[in-house]
């Protein structure tokens, strides 16, 4: 586990996006925690950030100085009727996997958007073979609520993917 006092989980910056970027692109180049298939410009995390940071929780969490992870939520989707539910996101780097920072940095995004007015349910779209993120999720009180065969490609493979939801 993380020593709390090395552990700073505050919100993202600008600053940030050199580490949220390179921590990303490695899911996205050699995982399939994300499906997308081209890592990602700097530029263009810093534009999907600041689409989200204006409304919603984005964190970052450091040890020793050093972005090990960053979570953020999100619209989940775009009609009207589902404007109090968000998704939520999580990356750390594999370097600081399994010590606990992906827990603290859950338990304050979800404290962050229980704070939002009119937020009732968060969801968490995650790759079925994902374990550990099934798992912490799973330990943070989401639900799974549903199990989409084969609707992922990628290095030639089909993935599932599962949905979790936590009502807050």
């Amino acid at each position: 586990m993380v020593e709390e006092g090395k552990l700073n989980i505050r919100e993202a910056t600008a600053q940030d996006v050199p580490a949220i970027t390179r921590i990303y692109n490695g899911y996205v180049l050699n995982s399939v925690a994300s499906f997308e298939v081209e890592a990602v410009a700097e530029d263009e995390m810093l534009r999907r950030m600041q689409v989200v940071m204006p409304a919603y929780p984005y964190l970052v969490a450091e040890v020793d100085g050093e972005v090990a992870g960053y979570c953020y939520a999100h619209p989940w989707k775009e009609r009207p009727a589902y404007c109090h539910t968000l998704e939520t996101t999580i990356y750390l780097s594999p370097a600081h996997t399994g010590r606990g920072i992906g827990r603290l940095l859950m338990e304050r995004l979800i404290a962050g958007c229980r704070a939002l007015p009119g937020c009732h349910a968060l969801v968490a779209c995650i790759t079925a073979e994902n374990e550990a993120s099934c798992a912490l999720h799973r330990r943070l009180g989401f639900g799974q609520v549903s199990c989409f065969r084969a609707v992922g490609r990628k290095f030639e493979r089909w993935l599932d993917v599962v949905d979790y939801e936590l009502l807050l």
